[in-house]
């Protein structure tokens, strides 16, 4: 038992050394270029991306030692294949996951601060994080948001796609880059959306990224709190993966209830994880519980508010935040296998 729990413990250590390859393939563009290619040397990789062809077959090496390439060993070439493909080189894939490992560079480097909070109690701020994690988990979600926010999850809210289409109002809060923001802008011109967020690296990205859809003129983005973003009369209130990151939940959910409209929405996706540790032991689950050890409920306890969920509190625990501010109508939606998706109402 000992050997074949080292062996684990050691291909954990490859794991996550490999996550440092895999967002080098993902910012380097190599899935890219070896994606639908068919099989290519290391020298022909290189050439595709301007890398230096020592670097690549290093890489090559690392990628075919943990299965995600092919090696043919009597011509020396690499294949990516096509299933992997959508996985590490399709962005418009629901399965594409390798953005989400952009993001280890900001979790790794609050090491110091993490072992301090650990000791301590305390939290570390979302702001303390290198730019990387607003943009690598924006990136890690988006995928989802694109083939389900339109099509499954506002048509499964009561009334809202109706209002959308009518020329409804929109706060998309906690933000971050603004992708959700823009994937329900562009699904409904009629609309105006404001997206806030308290990161201001993080807004002015939302608002290129607006720009560069050509939505600025009905889609804005502002530094606000949860607590505290402006505005009244929203039919929808969005929170995507926001409300288990909050310190002071009750008061940011009493802030949406007085911000929507009479018959408005309060929409909460979450991460479709449990409150009992047995039921999150699956792939999704794992990710999940390593996220809330080192990101998510620091970022919840550096508020020093009565609430640090993790981000898998489960269902109950997010119900009991909804009714504490106010909201007396509460159902679970619908969800994929990574998002639960819930509605509250007054």
């Amino acid at each position: 038992m000992t050997a074949s729990f080292r062996d684990q413990v050691i291909t954990d250590a490859a794991a996550a050394v490999r996550g440092l390859t895999v967002a080098l393939g993902e910012r380097l563009g190599l899935y890219r270029a070896l994606a639908g290619a068919g099989p290519l040397t290391a020298k022909e990789l290189a050439t595709r991306t301007g890398l230096d062809e020592r670097y690549t077959t290093e890489w090559l090496h690392a990628q075919t030692s943990a299965g995600y390439l092919q090696h043919d060993p009597a011509h020396d070439t690499y294949q990516l294949p096509d299933t992997h493909a959508t996985v590490l080189a399709d962005e418009d894939d629901p399965a594409y996951v390798a953005a989400f490992f952009t993001a280890l560079k900001a979790l790794y480097a609050t090491e110091d601060q993490l072992a301090a909070a650990y000791r301590s109690g305390g939290g570390v701020e979302w702001s303390d994080h290198h730019d990387s994690l607003d943009t690598g988990m924006g990136s890690f979600f988006l995928p989802g948001y694109r083939a389900n926010l339109v099509q499954h999850w506002l048509p499964a809210l009561d009334g809202v796609v109706d209002r959308l289409r009518a020329g409804g109002k929109v706060a998309d809060v906690g933000c971050g880059v603004g992708h959700s923001t823009l994937i329900m802008a562009q699904a409904f011109p009629q609309a105006t959306f404001h997206g806030f967020d308290y990161s201001a690296a993080a807004i002015e990205h939302a608002r290129e990224l607006a720009r560069q859809a050509g939505l600025a003129d009905r889609v804005t983005f502002e530094v606000a709190p949860a607590d505290g973003f402006p505005g009244q009369g929203y039919d929808l209130v969005s929170y995507f993966n926001v409300l288990h990151d909050l310190g002071h939940p009750v008061p940011a959910a009493r802030w949406a209830h007085q911000a929507l409209a009479e018959e408005g929405v309060w929409m909460i996706v979450e991460p479709n994880a449990k409150a009992a540790l047995a039921e999150n032991q699956h792939a999704a689950g794992r990710l999940f519980m390593s996220l809330s050890a080192v990101m998510c409920l620091p970022v919840a306890a550096a508020q020093h508010g009565p609430h640090a969920l993790g981000n898998h509190a489960g269902e109950a625990a997010l119900r009991a935040i909804a009714e504490g501010a106010g909201f007396t109508r509460w159902r679970r939606a619908t969800e994929t296998a990574v998002s639960a998706v819930y509605q509250a109402r007054r």
